[in-house]
């Protein structure tokens, strides 16, 4: 996805937040119901998905409903098989679609000799919108070798298409390991954000500002606890020297700093206002600025309105609000760069004087309001996005059944 000279697109990337949102709020319901034990637990996952009731559901139906699945990813994969080029199918057998976007769809493939697994993002580039966005996307991921931003392995290139094969994220989005883990304190979180700090130091060392920070753009690489955390997702990234200043408006509403919103020239700090709004959801689960309306969300940004009242931040130390209060400062100049960021006293002591609370069932809380305030506002968007629902569902599942499995993740 990507943004021409004056074009914003963030509903696309909306969408894709709250459908991500109730699949965690889900599965965190899920967890929250009770303490019938493990067992309990197993019997909801049989359903198709997550159910209020595992008894209402028959293994027949059940298999009748997961053939029917199955069937539809075979024809999917069929589908885009018949898309890609030979010379690529000949080195790559392709498994599944994990993602799209508005000029690209995500495979899953195995290398048909070395049988590792990647990514390949498949671009069409003959409309001039498309070629503009893989161009832009070709120059930033070709520059790129660090151990938190995702990997390009090798590109293919043709009139109509090009194709990048990338490194292979299976660990899930971060939230959806705060989620997943039951147990998550302050500690954690900086674990996470020094990683996140690194990928993006690096990036803005190279004169890069990705400009769509979000969680669902930080994925880990594998499900094991000692996994890296990488920056993925390049479409509306851009490269120059430092000292350029920007002037498209592109991004996710609910991420976008005031210099870009007011249509100022605006440089790689945009990243690190999106990563002030990142620590505060991975600490508490609510987003700084939020509202119906697009207009209010915007004067809200603008004006750097937001608080740290409601749980759980009076348990929340005063180092954390310190890290994001530096971050979401209105004036971009002195507004903590990825460097100093990654050397703020809250992340080099790893929160080591902070509270131990887990805050994991206020994230959850504060997740699942948020869902059912987004999808009494928007039932239809919901609905629209019920595939990428079921993606993450299904990921979610997988993390929890088995820690060690390995779910497809989409890297679009």
């Amino acid at each position: 996805m990507g943004c021409g000279n004056s074009k914003v697109l963030p509903e696309a990337s909306k969408k894709g937040y709250v459908s991500v949102v109730q699949s965690l709020v889900a599965f965190s319901k899920a967890c929250d119901d009770g303490n019938d034990g493990p067992k309990k637990h197993l019997e909801k996952q049989r359903g198709p998905w997550f159910t209020t009731s595992a008894k209402n559901h028959q293994p027949p139906s059940n298999n009748q409903q997961l053939i029917h699945r199955e069937g539809r990813q075979q024809d999917k994969v069929a589908k885009y098989k018949d898309k890609f080029d030979p010379r690529v199918t000949a080195r790559y057998d392709i498994k599944a679609l994990i993602g799209r976007g508005s000029f690209s769809r995500v495979v899953r493939v195995e290398h048909r000799v070395t049988r590792q697994p990647f990514a390949i993002k498949m671009m069409e580039v003959e409309a001039p919108e498309g070629r503009e966005v893989c161009t832009s996307e070709l120059a930033v991921v070709q520059r790129v070798s660090h151990a938190n931003v995702i990997q390009l392995i090798e590109v293919f290139q043709f009139p109509q298409r090009v194709y990048m094969v990338l490194e292979l994220a299976t660990g899930g989005e971060l939230l959806e390991r705060v989620v997943s883990r039951g147990h998550f304190t302050e500690r954690d979180a900086t674990q996470a954000l020094r990683m996140v700090l690194a990928g993006v130091g690096y990036l803005h060392n190279l004169g890069i500002t990705h400009r769509d920070l979000k969680p669902e753009n930080l994925l880990y690489y594998h499900p094991g606890a000692d996994s890296r955390l990488l920056v993925t997702d390049f479409g509306l990234a851009t490269f120059g020297k430092r000292s350029w200043f920007l002037r498209t408006t592109c991004g996710t509403p609910e991420y976008m700093a005031p210099e870009m919103l007011l249509r100022r020239p605006y440089s790689c700090a945009v990243d690190m206002w999106a990563l002030g709004v990142i620590t505060y959801i991975v600490l508490s689960g609510s987003m700084p600025f939020e509202d119906d309306s697009r207009t209010r969300l915007y004067r809200s940004i603008v004006r750097g309105k937001y608080s740290f009242h409601g749980d759980p931040w009076p348990s929340v130390s005063n180092l954390a609000k310190d890290f994001i209060q530096r971050l979401l400062v209105l004036d971009s100049a002195t507004r903590l760069t990825a460097d100093q960021a990654i050397r703020h006293s809250w992340v080099v002591t790893m929160a080591a004087s902070s509270s131990a609370r887990n805050l994991h069932r206020s994230i959850s809380q504060n997740l699942r309001q948020r869902a059912s305030r987004s999808s009494s506002r928007c039932p239809s968007s919901t609905a629209s996005s019920g595939d990428a629902s079921s993606v993450g569902m299904g990921k979610l599942m997988s993390l929890e059944k088995n820690r060690s499995s390995i779910s497809a993740e989409h890297l679009d």
